[in-house]
């Protein structure tokens, strides 16, 4: 995994280890091994088999590129997934249906060291976004939006996302995490939703995206990227405060120490 917050995390059933190298080279920043909705339940047993002998097979550095979808608290496989990642040393794993800092407790107890993308998907675990973010472990808040859709009977129009979104990134911010990360889009064919589903994150401060497909690996990171016009901008704004007293005007606006960090932060996004 990067050094730097991930952008694109891209799922892979545990279930199909003849894809795991696949989704390394796939251009990602991280690689999901999926124990949860991705693998059926009869075929659970063997899909933790097959991220075991990954991860047991994997370096060190290789290993920190993955991380670990357990199933969430309430099944059968929750303590049987908790002690194939201790075993494995897992670096990253993911907790579905968050909703209580006691639950991440437990998964740090039973692997200590072991960091955590707290998944959140339902209206309590929105409404306990706070307490998940300062839980010792957590690495990040993930958005699952279809799981909260589902949770509160959402008509599908992305508006009804939007106080969650918001919540999120707050509580992510008062916590000194990185920005959440974005839910999935369903459609792989066309690029125009999850084009669309991104930018809409990206309005709630998000930076990252769950990925299904490779493919949409290089279209997230390809409109993470800055444009040249917004480099060009950044680098006048920061001429144009060198050794300035106070604000000055670029384009016709004026422009003070919150916007020059805003430019900095914008080329620093250019330099990963």
């Amino acid at each position: 995994m990067n050094t730097t917050a991930p952008r694109t995390y891209l799922f892979v059933p545990g279930d199909r280890p003849e894809r795991f190298d696949k989704a390394l080279a796939s251009g990602a920043d991280a690689v999901v091994l999926d124990l949860e909705d991705a693998v059926a339940p009869a075929d659970k047993p063997r899909a933790r088999d097959a991220v075991e002998v990954c991860l047991l097979d994997a370096s060190a550095e290789v290993r920190a590129w993955f991380v670990v979808r357990i199933n969430d608290e309430a099944s059968p496989e929750f303590e049987a997934d908790l002690a194939m990642l201790a075993r494995t040393h897992a670096v990253h794993m993911m907790l579905p249906k968050a909703e209580r800092a006691a639950t991440v407790a437990t998964v740090r107890a039973a692997c200590p060291g072991v960091s955590v993308l707290a998944l959140i998907e339902t209206a309590r675990g929105v409404l306990n976004a706070e307490a998940l973010a300062a839980a010792d472990g957590v690495q990040r808040l993930v958005f699952g939006t279809i799981d909260y859709a589902l949770d509160l009977g959402l008509s599908g129009d992305p508006i009804g996302f939007d106080l969650a979104a918001n919540r999120l990134a707050l509580a992510s911010r008062a916590a000194g995490l990185p920005a959440p990360v974005a839910g999935v889009t369903p459609d792989i064919t066309d690029p125009t939703p999850l084009l669309a589903d991104l930018q809409r994150a990206r309005a709630h401060g998000f930076t990252a995206k769950l990925c299904i497909h490779p493919k949409q690996v290089a279209l997230v990171h390809d409109a993470l990227r800055p444009s040249t016009a917004e480099i060009d901008w950044a680098e006048r704004v920061i001429a144009a405060m060198h050794g300035a007293a106070g604000a000055v005007q670029v384009d016709g606006r004026m422009v003070d120490k919150p916007v020059l960090q805003r430019a900095h932060a914008l080329l620093a996004r250019v330099a990963r």
